[in-house]
């Protein structure tokens, strides 16, 4: 989609999320910075569709695991593995163990910078290190420590796509055309319209 207006994020509210009763919070949480839902279902995702999710960028694997072995060294401790696929083979199998245990709610999040909105909303993967005001950072006291100590994954509560890539596969990956709804929303003309001339008659 090459409207910056139109730009589309999938989010989803992970099994923590939902279990503790925070489907209505985070779902305000975008909706009042004037992103606008357009797809919404609940599900329990099978094992093959949450590795398809994380898999969706190819070079996820890697990414993952330099990132698990940067960490671990950050904190002079030392890493399941120097090799990085080994590391974010572990990863992946936590991932797709946490997020096919329940229910989830899948949502696509249109407007405005969708991505880069939902992600500073949404804070950064591990709770224990997100700011204040975010979702993570206000709802959640998990850590990577805590999580790698117990041998599972980190319950951040919410999936936010990052980049608007990653976006579009993974919105094709959850939902199908039909499902994405095109309306309009009235807020929409003080968000987007160029001339407020309108307001005063």
């Amino acid at each position: 989609m090459n409207d910056p207006k139109k730009e589309r994020t999938l989010v989803l509210i992970k099994i923590d999320g939902i279990q503790r009763g925070l489907i209505g919070e985070i779902i305000h949480r975008y909706e009042q910075t004037g992103l606008k839902l357009v797809a919404l279902k609940m599900l329990v995702p099978s094992e093959k569709l949450v590795e398809k999710h994380y898999t969706v960028d190819p070079e996820w694997r890697m990414k993952n695991g330099l990132k698990t072995i940067a960490n671990y060294q950050a904190k002079g401790l030392i890493p399941p593995s120097t090799d990085p696929l080994v590391c974010s083979g572990l990863t992946l199998k936590k991932l797709v163990k946490y997020i096919s245990s329940g229910p989830v709610i899948a949502m696509v999040w249109q407007g405005m910078h969708a991505v880069g909105v939902t992600r500073k909303i949404t804070g950064g993967t591990e709770p224990l290190t997100s700011d204040v005001g975010t979702i993570r950072g206000d709802f959640t006291i998990d850590s990577y420590q805590v999580s790698d100590l117990d041998q599972r994954s980190t319950r951040n509560l919410v999936h936010a796509s990052s980049s608007v890539e990653e976006a579009e596969k993974e919105i094709d990956l959850w939902f199908k055309k039909e499902e994405i709804i095109n309306y309009k929303l009235f807020n929409e003309s003080i968000l987007y319209e160029t001339n407020l001339n309108a307001i005063l008659k």
